[in-house]
């Protein structure tokens, strides 16, 4: 199994971040899985790469043209596409996992897990999606989606399509126990 994990890319975050990245790498790679993320040497996205690597897990990275001609490319991966844009970024990280799992980060985060569950809304795709709530970092959001459900910009059935989870052990147990059930689209 592919886990594509979406986070920040920031050094300068909170330590307890990084330990959540690093504890979420170990437990993908000691569930034999692996993991696909934006190929980067930097903030949580290293960690969670290096922690996989170092767990004895494959790690495929996905970076576009103008983030590899910075340098900002993890040196250590099983499998590097580069791609030409973050648009075809995001594609291959959907194309190449099985599940997603968003750990803290800014707005890359955001656009990247929202697009995922906005696609699972269409229909075009019923994967596992899970947000590591690290000490109610994602309480907005599942305020911000609460009042979507309330005001009908969304329909309560999407509830259904991701789950808030607050470390990467539940993580882990949501997308091992995930079962693809019928789910409606938004012109069903």
């Amino acid at each position: 199994m592919n886990i594509c994990v979406f986070c920040s890319s920031s050094n300068s975050v909170d330590k307890k971040y990084f330990q959540e990245a690093e504890n979420l790498g170990i437990a993908i790679a000691s569930c034999g899985y692996n993991l696909v993320y934006g190929g980067t040497n930097v903030g949580l996205m290293n960690q969670v790469a290096v922690s996989a690597k170092q767990a004895g897990g494959k790690v495929i990275g996905v970076v576009p043209k103008l983030i590899a001609d910075y340098g900002l490319t993890a040196d250590f991966l099983d499998e590097l596409i580069i791609t030409s844009d973050m648009s075809e970024r995001k594609k291959v990280l959907r194309e190449k996992s099985n599940a997603f799992v968003a750990l803290p980060g800014g707005f890359g985060t955001l656009e990247e897990i929202l697009e995922v569950i906005t696609l699972k809304q269409l229909g075009y795709h019923n994967l596992p999606i899970v947000f590591i709530n690290t000490d109610g970092f994602y309480d907005f959001l599942k305020d911000q989606f609460e009042l979507s459900y309330q005001e009908n910009f969304a329909k309560e059935d999407y509830r259904d399509y991701y789950r808030f989870v607050n470390d990467y052990d539940s993580a882990i147990a949501y997308v091992q126990s995930y079962k693809k059930e019928l789910l409606k689209t938004k012109w069903d």
